[in-house]
């Protein structure tokens, strides 16, 4: 489970986000909404450890990240949008490496499913630069699957993707959450996340406007602004003068 209370980030006088509480059950999956600049990347990146919250307390499946950062890291994987890999390891090296870090046993074994999976299962021996850049993007999925964490964060992850590639993403974040697995996914594709998602939180400007299940949300919308899908939930939610339902 992830559950976060009080959520909020600083530089200095600006505000990145302000008092985000929310949670996110196993088997649930939520989409992170919000415009440019509203605070959706400093959350994730405050959910993973990389940057610290200026205050407020972020448990991981029952651990706090700040009083036990290791423990709360070895059960997430953090997915930006831009691949970041080491020009020198093979797709394979790059498995051995991560299982190594997580001190994953018989790594080999869920190795392979997961580069069959994947769809890169004949690259093993290739080194990044000799990849495009959607198959990078596995490669990373891969790395960051491999000690089955239990909450999954990804930031646009089906950037590079081609056709296919979305289709196998889908059904791979569909699979994780019937796993377990709470996962958060930030993306501008709303019919993505309409496909996917369980559960959405709506920012804007560092602040929540709303969240709650998806078919809820949309209901109210519907109900109250005429809005059928989550897009025009999005543009009613974010918009200049726009307001939360009043039954949310």
């Amino acid at each position: 489970m992830i559950a976060v209370e009080g959520l909020t980030k600083l530089y200095g006088d600006f505000v990145a986000m302000s008092e985000l509480s929310f949670t996110v059950q196993p088997g649930q999956v939520l989409g992170l909404v919000g415009p440019n600049g509203a605070g959706k990347t400093t959350t994730l990146r405050c959910l993973a450890g990389i940057i610290p919250p200026t205050r407020g307390t972020i448990q991981i499946c029952g651990h706090d990240l700040a009083r036990a950062p290791v423990a709360a890291k070895q059960e997430l994987a953090f997915f930006t949008d831009e691949p970041r890999l080491f020009e020198y390891l093979t797709v394979a090296q790059h498995l051995a490496f991560t299982a190594r870090i997580y001190q994953v046993r018989d790594y080999e074994r869920l190795a392979r499913p997961l580069l069959e999976e994947l769809e890169i299962a004949d690259k093993a021996d290739k080194l990044p630069g000799e990849l495009s850049r959607g198959m990078k993007q596995k490669l990373v999925i891969a790395c960051g699957l491999l000690h089955s964490p239990k909450a999954i964060f990804f930031d646009e992850p089906l950037t590079g993707l081609d056709p296919l590639g979305i289709r196998r993403m889908k059904d791979s974040i569909l699979r994780r959450a019937r796993e377990g697995a709470a996962i958060i996914i930030s993306s501008h594709l709303l019919h993505l996340l309409e496909e996917v998602c369980s559960h959405v939180l709506i920012v804007k400007k560092g602040r929540k406007v709303i969240d709650g299940t998806l078919a809820e949300i949309r209901r109210i919308y519907a109900e109250q602004h005429g809005a059928t899908n989550l897009e025009e939930v999005f543009f009613h939610a974010t918009g200049e003068g726009g307001v939360p339902p009043q039954n949310p």
